[in-house]
């Protein structure tokens, strides 16, 4: 892409590590960086700490970039707002924890699955609620807003007149543990890693209990890889995780996690996982 990017955009000019001095023309770096979307408030995946981006996806896709030899910036937007700017060719990548959804699949492309998660009802820790009781019978529940979370209580509970609920969407998950801490809210739902992250960090929330949904996170790019970096990706994922770089950056975030197998399981209504895979063609759905 050419369009100017924003001062605020954190860049890494992962390719053109080393170059000085070998007598490589700057015509080799003639590819413009990959926009990478993310939401910075979505910890351990992706946050801000001293100025700084960090999180999982952060130093992933660092890896990935530099392993593959291309370049990559940052750009932070809030969720609802990504997959939109996705699909318009506004980013290139988008590589804050996503799950692969049916509906998602028809606007954008993914990558290989490198995560599974299940969701998380966090409630307050001197809570007497359980996974059921949190999410129904005069409670009232936060989500981030466009998040498959949303989607799940919508079609599970908030669409059935015989559950007394009330959703309230949020822009990111921080937001909404931090209106369940002073009460304007009962309950949180989240996926299993960002939880545990709330947890470790001291916050004063327990989980009620999980809804195992055993749902994939990918990478994602433009409908049809319009950039032609889907390969890339796909390439670069595996390496970082037969390295066991994947597994160092994870344990780094959440120490004591074992990242799951990748490629982990990917449903059938994902083209871009039909066999033969992009840039991985001994991979995918027959």
């Amino acid at each position: 892409m050419n369009n100017k990017k924003p001062s605020w955009v954190t860049y890494f000019s992962l390719a053109a590590v080393g170059l000085a001095g070998t007598g490589i023309s700057s015509t080799a770096l003639a590819q413009d960086p990959y926009t990478v979307g993310i939401e910075a408030s979505f910890p351990p995946w992706a946050y801000v700490e001293s100025g700084e981006f960090k999180g999982i996806a952060i130093d992933a896709m660092s890896a990935i970039a530099e392993d593959q030899g291309f370049e990559i910036e940052f750009q932070d937007m809030p969720f609802p707002s990504l997959i939109p700017a996705l699909a318009a060719q506004k980013i290139d990548i988008l590589a804050t924890g996503l799950t692969v959804t049916e509906e998602r699949a028809e606007a954008i492309d993914f990558s290989i699955p490198w995560w599974e998660t299940n969701d998380v009802v966090l409630v307050p820790e001197d809570s007497d609620a359980n996974v059921f009781t949190a999410v129904c019978c005069g409670a009232s529940v936060g989500v981030q807003g466009g998040s498959s979370q949303q989607a799940w209580m919508e079609e599970n509970v908030i669409n059935n007149s015989d559950v007394d609920v009330s959703l309230s969407k949020y822009d990111s998950y921080v937001t909404a543990v931090d209106d369940m801490a002073i009460g304007r809210i009962s309950s949180v739902i989240v996926d299993d890693t960002s939880a545990q992250e709330y947890i470790n960090s001291g916050r004063p929330v327990k989980m009620a209990g999980k809804i195992y949904i055993r749902a994939p996170l990918a990478l994602a790019v433009t409908k049809d890889d319009s950039q032609e970096v889907l390969g890339k990706l796909n390439q670069g994922i595996m390496n970082i995780y037969d390295s066991g770089e994947w597994q160092e950056i994870v344990s780094s975030y959440i120490p004591g996690v074992v990242a799951p197998p990748i490629p982990g399981h990917m449903p059938g209504f994902v083209d871009t996982y039909d066999k033969p895979v992009s840039g991985l063609p001994e991979l995918g759905n027959e």
